[in-house]
């Protein structure tokens, strides 16, 4: 199964629907809250330069953006086959 990670902030209802998608496929990820920022904001920052919007999800170290990006692969039926499933 592929590595996911996902950067998030508290209350923000993107990554809350994001990772209600991945769960519902039975897929575990990292989640990394950038909420105060730190240095996990700063990573996240030069992982996908110009992101300012959370969440932002990385597959395999593949940068695919955020939860609309996420439900878009999924809906065209390429999240699957990135994800190892």
């Amino acid at each position: 199964m592929a590595k996911v990670e996902i950067y998030t902030k508290w209350g923000c209802g993107y990554g809350a629907a994001a990772k209600r998608l991945l769960d519902g496929k039975g897929v575990a990820y990292e989640e990394y809250d950038i909420t105060m920022g730190g240095p996990k904001r700063a990573e996240m920052l030069e992982r996908a330069p110009g992101a300012t919007t959370v969440p932002q999800i990385f597959i395999d170290n593949q940068g695919i953006g955020g939860s609309d990006d996420l439900h878009a692969l999924d809906r065209a039926g390429k999240l699957d086959p990135l994800l190892g499933l």
